[in-house]
């Protein structure tokens, strides 16, 4: 039997690992009341989510009536984190097969770890109130090394590997920060379709791409193995 071909996995987290678009829409919608604009429905939601709440919240302004003043965004951004972190949880959930194919890495020896966008400590509060977190070795935000260093700047990554030790490594996304990240990382991405996909999943620049997680493990290992492509 052939090894697996990876030790370290990376995930990022909202739209790939966890499914947050529920109470990340209800916190957007809460900011977006507070300057008297309309709601939006969750798949506009969908299209504003990848990096981070500052974009999202702008993304969500300009679809509602244009972008504010400086000072305001501030209070309304301020607002959003406010509300999200007292509601992180109330909907998000492992997307549909996560907590077996996180088994199955877990049985294989790979070390699991989370790079995302999102605050650190709003991460570590999720996975937290989900009782995922002794699943994973590292979980890293987009502000754990300071400003200016998030996806798709490769720094995240980075840090995953040096905290990972010794060891071949992939990582999981769903939009073109995360496949940007890997590949100036130079690490393989796979791409899942039923996330945030800020382009048509085949077009992110992924070593692959999968439909639900049943698939990821088989794709590492062809990757890993230099297999070809992975079949559509």
């Amino acid at each position: 039997m052939t090894s697996f071909p990876f030790q370290i996995v990376g995930f990022d987290l909202d739209g790939t690992l966890l499914d947050s678009l529920g109470d990340l829409g209800h916190a957007v919608n809460h900011a977006l009341s507070l300057e008297g604009r309309r709601a939006v429905p969750r798949e506009e939601v969908r299209g504003f989510v990848g990096g981070g709440a500052r974009k999202m919240l702008a993304n969500a302004l300009v679809a509602t009536g244009g972008a504010v003043d400086d000072v305001r965004f501030e209070e309304l951004h301020d607002a959003l984190l406010a509300f999200y972190e007292a509601n992180i949880a109330v909907e998000t959930c492992l997307f549909p097969g996560g907590a077996a194919m996180l088994d199955e890495l877990a049985a294989r020896g790979v070390k699991i770890a989370v790079v995302t966008n999102k605050l650190e400590r709003f991460a570590t509060k999720i996975f937290g109130e989900l009782g995922l977190s002794e699943r994973f070795y590292t979980v890293i935000g987009g502000d754990t090394l300071g400003p200016g260093r998030a996806k798709p700047r490769p720094d995240l990554l980075q840090l995953m590997l040096e905290r990972g030790g010794e060891g071949r490594a992939a990582y999981v996304g769903d939009t073109t920060y995360d496949t940007r990240a890997a590949a100036a990382a130079g690490l393989p991405c796979i791409a899942v379709s039923f996330g945030f996909n800020d382009l048509p999943p085949g077009e992110l620049g992924a070593a692959a791409v999968i439909d639900h997680f049943d698939q990821l493990v088989p794709a590492l290992e062809r990757i890993g193995n230099n297999a070809g492509p992975i079949p559509a």
